[in-house]
C-alpha cells in the first residue's frame, strides 16, 4: 500500500476536479448512497441519537458531504490512509466530523454503526482485503445497519472489461478531461484490483448480509449494498 498511498498524497489537492469527469452520472452515482442508507432500520438515528455513519476510504469527504445533505443530524467518522485528504475533508464537513487515519488492511474503526459507506476506495484492495473489509463492516454494524459501496467494478467477462475501459476513456474525454489528467488517472488505476460485481454481491450474501442488491450500475461503476438484520 505504500506506493499507492504516496500517489494519493501527491494528488490530494487536485483529486476532486478530474473525478467529476471520470465518474459517469456522478450526481446519480453518489446520490444513490443516501437512498441505500435510508434502508437502515427505522430505529437507527431516531430517538436514540444521530445516525452514526462510518465513511471508509473517505478521501476529501465528498461522499459524506452528499450523505449529510440527506441526514443533516448524522454524525460522521471518516477513515482514510491519507492525512492530507482528511485535512480537506475536515474543511468540507466542519469540526463536527471525526477523521481517523488508518489502513483498511489493518481493520476499521469499531462500531456500532448505523451505516458504513464507501466510494471508489475499496477497489484498490486485493480480493482478500475487500472481503476482510466487508466482514469487518458486518461485525461493526448495529442491527438493521447498512453497508453501501459506490465502486469501480470489473466487467464480468474480458470482452466486457475491454469495452468498459474504452468507454471510460471516451466519456472522460467527452467531458473535457485533458491528456495530463488521463495520465494521472492511468497512474492511479495501475494500483487498482477490480473485482466483478457478481463476485462481491456473492461475498456479501455469504458473510450474512440480507437485502443484498445493486441499486445502480453504468458500465464499470456500480452502487451496491447489504443490510445486517
Amino acid at each position: 500500500m505504500a506506493k499507492a498511498t504516496s500517489v494519493f498524497e501527491k494528488q490530494a489537492a487536485t483529486y476532486r476536479g478530474p473525478r467529476e469527469k471520470l465518474v459517469p452520472q456522478m450526481d446519480r452515482f453518489y446520490g444513490m448512497v443516501p437512498e441505500a442508507v435510508r434502508l437502515a432500520s427505522a430505529a437507527a438515528g431516531s430517538g436514540e441519537g444521530p445516525l452514526r455513519v462510518l465513511d471508509l476510504g473517505a478521501g476529501t469527504g465528498m461522499l459524506s458531504a452528499v450523505v449529510s445533505e440527506s441526514f443533516p443530524s448524522a454524525s460522521f467518522t471518516l477513515f482514510d490512509f491519507s492525512p492530507r485528504m482528511l485535512e480537506q475533508a475536515r474543511e468540507l464537513l466542519g469540526e463536527g466530523s471525526v477523521v481517523v487515519s488508518g489502513d483498511m488492511y489493518e481493520g476499521i474503526p469499531a462500531g456500532p454503526w448505523d451505516a458504513v459507506i464507501s466510494a471508489l476506495a475499496i477497489h484498490h484492495m486485493t480480493d482478500e482485503g475487500k472481503r476482510s473489509v466487508y466482514e469487518s463492516a458486518f461485525r461493526e454494524l448495529g442491527p438493521g445497519g447498512v453497508f453501501v459501496n459506490a465502486e469501480h467494478v470489473l466487467g464480468e467477462t474480458p470482452a466486457l472489461q475491454e469495452h468498459y475501459a474504452r468507454w471510460h476513456r471516451w466519456q472522460a474525454y467527452e467531458k473535457g478531461l485533458t491528456d495530463a489528467e488521463w495520465a494521472d488517472t492511468v497512474e492511479r488505476m495501475s494500483h487498482d484490483h477490480l473485482t466483478p460485481l457478481s463476485t462481491q454481491l456473492g461475498w456479501l450474501r455469504e458473510i450474512g448480509f440480507t437485502d443484498v442488491d445493486c441499486l445502480w450500475k453504468d458500465h464499470g461503476f456500480a452502487v451496491f449494498f447489504g443490510r445486517r438484520s
